[in-house]
């Protein structure tokens, strides 16, 4: 009954905030980025609730159980790609003042059509993050009540990360990411007290376990290719990310999506190394049990009964940390750059803030649906960032200097739709060996496409420049 209690006070909670946040929507601006008024705590601890989610908690737990500690490496290629972001591009993304990543490309290209594809591609792919995300939240609450259906709790999830996402939009994620980041930290603490008074140390561990196990940067079962390919296609979505734009695009100001970006990049390091042997350290306390239950499984091995709850609320809460802010996300993009155009100029907000949650919903019920017929975290994790990376990642980095490298629209539109079909056919088809290739055929179709369209068409400075005054004239620039 305790642990029921406690799973329900923090499920009811999450709602609470996001119906006493409903209230405070009276724009689109405050649905979509919560008015910009975040400051640097409250879009760090966003940012970091927003990445540590299913991939980050159960993901690399099972990496760490399966692979040994070179499972870190989901994580810190994910903190490399946002130092980057932090050193070289956070301060632009800022300062364009849009609500989302495709309208980001439609300002780099001067082109209707790339933002269109690009929605179209991101919403796709973000679907698969949150049926992810769900799947994660059936493991995690599987654990704790073994004779309930994983289905059902996935349902429960869902709906109530569904419910306060479209009631409280950004203010109620803004809110809920930050108290769920401190429970996260807390859960994964307590874990960690945990497994070293069981253990008496990582000495008796690595007498244990294979000798693999405790091997880095690579090992026998994680070679450098495999560190390639997670570089290109996972860190790189933290470069050029839809979900974390979204957060930096709610700060007050440029230098505090700096400052945020780079607080958390520093954060990532330890965090990463931290889950991965709790991953490790289940496969020596729990060692007959699937991978990626690997971190529940532990806690309810080590922790007595309402303290083994309360980090399951942690795990709970870094899964809808993550999937919170990829619905709205999605429902975002999906209203504001792919349905928004077809409406009339004088469309009230509240008719689009309605638009956007019953999106949110859409989307959200979608993602429930392939959740209950999916079974691996990190697989589709891997195949939504593989198709969005191949298609996304090239345009939108050399976008940020298209001027300078004479880039043209019909080359954006031709390496978003080449690259992350590509990226979906080789996986697809089982030729992951070949996957590495999306990133040249992606920058070889934006070159190739860019000068055929200046040919034909001319250049694409003057169509630059009119977007953006576009895009002021709507109100969306400032």
């Amino acid at each position: 009954m305790i642990n029921t209690a406690i799973i329900a006070a923090y499920l009811l909670g999450m709602l609470a905030v996001g119906l006493l946040s409903s209230g405070r929507i009276k724009t689109l601006a405050g649905f979509y980025v919560g008015d910009r008024a975040g400051g640097t705590w409250l879009i760090t601890g966003s940012l970091m609730a927003t990445i540590v989610g299913g991939s980050s908690t159960l993901g690399i737990a099972g990496l760490g159980f399966s692979k040994g500690l070179v499972g870190a490496w989901w994580m810190l290629v994910a903190a490399m790609g946002l130092l980057i972001l932090s050193f070289c591009l956070s301060k632009k993304v800022r300062s364009y003042g849009v609500y989302t990543l495709p309208e980001i490309l439609q300002i780099q290209y001067g082109s209707d059509l790339a933002k269109t594809i690009s929605s179209m591609l991101i919403s796709l792919a973000w679907i698969g993050v949150i049926a992810a995300q769900i799947i994660a939240a059936g493991k995690i609450l599987s654990s704790l009540w073994s004779f309930v259906d994983p289905q059902a709790t996935m349902l429960t999830v869902g709906a109530v990360f569904m419910i306060y996402t479209a009631l409280g939009g950004q203010y109620s994620i803004l809110k809920t990411d930050f108290f769920q980041f401190i429970i996260i930290l807390a859960g994964i603490s307590i874990c960690l007290v945990s497994i070293f008074m069981a253990t008496g140390g990582v000495s008796a561990m690595a007498a244990a376990l294979p000798p693999d196990h405790f091997s880095f940067p690579v090992s026998p079962v994680f070679t450098f290719r495999d560190l390639l390919v997670f570089c290109l296609f996972v860190g790189s979505v933290f470069i050029v990310g839809p979900d974390i734009y979204s957060r930096l695009l709610c700060a007050r100001t440029p230098e505090i999506a700096r400052r945020a970006s780079l607080a958390v990049a520093c954060m990532m390091v330890p965090l990463a190394f931290a889950i991965a042997f709790i991953g490790v350290s289940a496969r020596f306390l729990v060692p007959d049990i699937p991978a990626e239950n690997a971190f529940p499984a532990l806690v309810m091995h080590l922790l007595p009964c309402g303290l083994n709850a309360l980090v399951i609320a942690a795990l709970l809460a870094a899964v809808m940390s993550s999937a919170d802010t990829c619905l709205l996300t999605s429902g975002t993009i999906v209203v504001n750059d792919v349905i928004r155009p077809f409406l009339p100029e004088d469309t009230a907000e509240k008719t689009l803030i309605s638009l956007s949650r019953a999106a949110v919903l859409v989307i959200g019920t979608l993602a429930v649906i392939i959740a209950l017929r999916m079974q691996e975290i990190i697989g589709s994790l891997l195949f939504a960032y593989t198709v969005y990376s191949g298609g996304l990642v090239v345009p939108v980095l050399f976008g940020f200097y298209s001027d300078r490298l004479r880039l043209h629209p019909l080359g954006a539109v031709t390496a978003i739709a080449c690259g992350g079909g590509m990226s979906a056919w080789l996986t697809l088809a089982g030729h992951d060996n070949l996957l590495l290739l999306s990133f040249p055929v992606s920058a070889a179709f934006l070159l190739t496409g860019s000068m055929v369209g200046r040919m034909i068409g001319g250049g694409g400075s003057d169509m630059h420049e009119d977007s953006g005054r576009t895009v002021n004239r709507k109100g969306r620039m400032h």
